[in-house]
């Protein structure tokens, strides 16, 4: 069976779509907010603490940073000593991964917004989680934009799998993701340092 994590800030379309991986013969881990959504439509959804052994901590600051998570998407499946070392290590593979980060840009732009607020909305477990899958590729389904949704399930319904090319394309616009959020990040904290230096 198939492995998806799914961990989404946006759960627009969340419900279908991982009621159709689930239709597809995708098994659900799932974290936080996430996992609680999925199970009030009725799924059941394997939480990331079952998978790790470890408990969410922190106020959720730390719950996928774990080498059961990402030793499961860096293994490079057609290399022997890497597929021996995470069995031994009781490591599974993870196939997919479905990852939307914190609204960072959205929090910013908020009336009356603390400082303290928009620093918690910096995600950290999100961007690993997407630069890994979309490193591995060749192994790894990165998904990272939600109006790909409904192509991704018909691609599983018509083929069963994904072409190299496509998983290829998903870790393009993967990466676009992330340096677009670095670049919110990056262009907050200079205002902030600007202000600092005109007090």
């Amino acid at each position: 069976m198939k492995r998806a994590l799914v961990s989404v800030s946006d759960k627009s379309g969340l419900v279908e779509f991982v009621s159709g991986l689930v239709e597809n013969g995708y098994e659900i881990i799932s974290t936080g907010g996430t996992k609680k959504a999925l199970e009030q439509a009725g799924l059941k959804p394997i939480g990331i603490s079952e998978v790790t052994g470890f408990p969410e901590i922190l106020d959720g600051r730390v719950k996928t940073l774990h080498p059961k998570v990402h030793g499961g998407l860096l293994s490079v499946r057609s290399n022997p000593d890497h597929m021996r070392q995470i069995k031994e290590l009781g490591i599974e593979c993870i196939d997919m991964v479905v990852v939307n980060l914190y609204p960072f840009k959205e929090t910013v732009q908020k009336d009356g917004v603390s400082h303290e607020e928009i620093i918690e909305n910096i995600d950290i477990g999100g961007p690993c989680m997407v630069r890994a899958s979309a490193k591995n590729n060749k192994y790894v389904a990165i998904v990272t934009n939600p109006a790909k949704y409904g192509e991704i399930i018909d691609i599983l319904k018509k083929d069963g799998q994904f072409t190299d090319a496509y998983r290829l394309e998903l870790a393009r616009e993967a990466f676009q993701h992330t340096a677009q959020y670095d670049t919110a990040i990056a262009a907050y904290l200079s205002e902030q340092v600007e202000k600092g230096a005109a007090d």
